[in-house]
């Protein structure tokens, strides 16, 4: 695990190669376990319906889904209804080492980006904590990450992020507007299939909310 992070923007702190390949594997595997109770899903723009190319899932007490309805957080899989699966041990230990907040994560957002899929620039601004960090952890194929700054139109830089890369949205770099522009294919041999799984671990609710149920979890 590389210790050492570059600060890409401030508050934006990346540490590539911080997983090896074996814990790179462990993580894959344990994303497949997760994947097995939580499918997959094609979320949907709010109002207008347009599918994303990023198909998702969630573990963790609570799940990101979008639809015509909007954008939010929920306890359940929007197909199965059942409660999102636990994070998987190495995201717990991945976040008590990087994240440098006493707040515990409440959801991880898992996308799935086949060749040819993307996600277009925006701000993660569902939560109700700004306070803690948005980290993430990349397995598969390399992705050009953009980051900008808290307007739309600020400039913007670009890194590769490669497999068993970890990020993390900060302080300044919080709001960022951030996405990806490209997957490069057959770039890592990690994955069954070509294509590139992305880990988001996020806190949702203020630490005096209170903590999600154990029976949501």
């Amino acid at each position: 695990m590389s210790a050492a992070p570059v600060e890409i923007a401030p508050g934006c702190l990346w540490w590539p190669g911080w997983l090896d390949r074996a814990g790179q594997e462990t993580l894959a595997q344990e994303v497949r376990e997760v994947l097995a109770r939580a499918p997959l899903f094609t979320p949907l723009m709010p109002r207008t319906g347009k599918p994303f190319s990023v198909r998702m899932s969630n573990c963790g007490p609570l799940g990101w889904v979008s639809d015509v309805a909007g954008y939010r957080y929920q306890p359940a899989h929007p197909e199965t209804g059942a409660p999102w699966p636990p994070f998987p041990d190495l995201l717990v230990r991945a976040w008590a080492a990087l994240a440098a907040t006493p707040l515990a994560p409440q959801a991880c957002l898992i996308n799935w980006y086949a060749p040819g899929a993307r996600m277009g620039l925006h701000q993660d601004r569902d939560e109700a904590e700004f306070a803690a960090p948005v980290l993430s952890l990349s397995l598969g194929d390399t992705a050009l990450f953009r980051i900008g700054g808290t307007a739309r139109t600020d400039p913007t830089r670009s890194i590769r992020l490669a497999s068993g890369d970890a990020l993390l949205l900060a302080g300044p770099s919080r709001l960022a507007f951030h996405g990806i522009d490209r997957i490069l294919p057959e770039s890592s041999t990690l994955l069954r299939q070509p294509g590139r799984i992305n880990l988001t671990l996020r806190r949702v609710h203020p630490a005096d909310h209170g903590e999600i149920p154990p029976s949501c979890a």
